[in-house]
């Protein structure tokens, strides 16, 4: 009789864990049809320039693409004009701005063949439309501002090109700003008097400053300089992964009176911090040794390079969660308010976290947010509303809004 009790208290619990999973999963589904749901940033335009990739077809491999948005239940997408830190002199940003140039040709092109269920989208407005049509808003954002070189007139042609935010530079200094892990350390003591300029531009465009990537001075500087708010369109919390390229929770008082936003990127070693892991490191030691130079490899060589660095580390990385991912988003709340968070995943350019590997996978994060007892309003704020709230006061102070 105690053994048939005990079995049939067991079932009872499992069943209400069941059932309890599968409420909170509907919830999830009417909160992704109900409410704009935006990922500021991915570098999936890498595989379109570098292949025949079509963001219309399900995939196999990668992050993103149409189909998957479709079943993650992600209405937009800001696709990544990225380039790499290279030299700064006349010839180097030619170069590096005929490559950003191709890219933009690229996403749009590949956005235009998918029209029957994609459109490029330039404005909150266009994002709310798109979505109410069935569609998938396709935005643009410069990752590095390395193209920009020193000639500020590029700001309004990328912005022209349709780029709603750039990030002012990478993982090393350009001539815009200092980044937060350039080995050679400062250059600019922060924003470089240029990099005003820029800030200023982006500021007069209606064109949202991106402070990812850059160093705590270069961030203090733009918070300083910029008449709108600002956001981190893929940074995590420095108090819980002691990255440099995340925000101290100073920073993020800082972006709070700001106005602004940080949308947490789910790339694991910016969310936990890295175990030792001799096997990844050794790995990744002998395919640097294999190339050498990373900066003065061709495209196709940086292309063949990043296909196998991504390959050993989905090998032999040890991934978070999407659990430590809500922890960050839990930080965030605590520290600033339910206001200033949202979502970047760095998807194709090396975001990816146990239970979330790719856009058909966001739905779990609104169910672990949902767990952890966040109301639909607040969930809609994480997943649009901020970006979206930020992204129209720009627009405002641009004297578009």
């Amino acid at each position: 009789m105690r053994t048939f009790s005990v079995a049939l208290l067991t079932l009872l619990l499992v069943s209400g864990c069941t059932g309890s999973e599968e409420h909170i999963k509907k919830e999830a589904d009417k909160i992704h049809s109900n409410y704009l749901t935006v990922d500021t940033h991915c570098d999936t335009p890498m595989k379109i320039v570098e292949s025949d990739f079509d963001l219309g077809v399900m995939h196999d491999k990668g992050c993103v693409d149409f189909p998957r948005m479709k079943v993650g239940g992600l209405d937009a997408e800001f696709l990544a004009v990225f380039t790499s830190q290279g030299p700064r002199n006349d010839s180097a940003n030619m170069k590096v701005y005929a490559e950003a140039l191709k890219i933009f040709d690229a996403i749009h092109k590949n956005v235009k063949k998918n029209s029957a269920f994609a459109e490029l989208a330039y404005s909150p407005d266009d994002a709310y439309r798109i979505k109410k049509e069935g569609k998938i808003a396709a935005f643009i954002g410069v990752e590095n501002g390395y193209p920009v070189g020193t000639d500020i007139s590029r700001v309004k042609e990328f912005y022209d090109l349709g780029a709603r935010y750039i990030t002012l530079c990478h993982t090393s200094n350009n001539d815009i700003c200092d980044s937060s892990t350039d080995p050679e350390g400062p250059e600019n003591n922060g924003l470089s008097s240029f990099g005003i300029e820029v800030v200023k531009e982006m500021n007069r465009l209606g064109m949202m400053v991106d402070v990812s990537h850059i160093s705590d001075k270069s961030f203090y500087d733009v918070i300083k300089a910029s008449k709108a708010p600002v956001i981190a369109s893929h940074s995590s919390c420095r108090s819980l992964c002691s990255s440099p390229r995340n925000l101290t929770d100073d920073m993020l008082l800082a972006l709070k009176a700001n106005g602004g936003v940080i949308q947490i990127c789910i790339l694991s070693s910016y969310i936990k911090t890295p175990e030792p892991n001799p096997e990844l490191d050794s790995r990744i030691k002998a395919l640097k040794e294999k190339y050498g130079d990373i900066k003065t490899l061709s495209e196709d060589q940086k292309s063949k390079y990043r296909e196998e660095r991504w390959d050993i580390q989905d090998k032999y990385m040890k991934l978070a969660t999407v659990s430590d991912v809500v922890d960050h988003i839990d930080h965030v709340v605590q520290v600033i308010g339910i206001d200033h968070v949202g979502i970047g995943t760095d998807f194709d350019g090396g975001g990816g976290v146990n239970g979330c590997r790719s856009v058909a996978d966001m739905k779990n994060i609104t169910m672990e947010l949902l767990r952890r007892g966040y109301s639909k309003s607040e969930i809609g704020k994480i997943w649009g509303g901020n970006i979206m709230r930020v992204f129209r006061k720009v627009e405002e102070i641009a004297g578009k809004g």
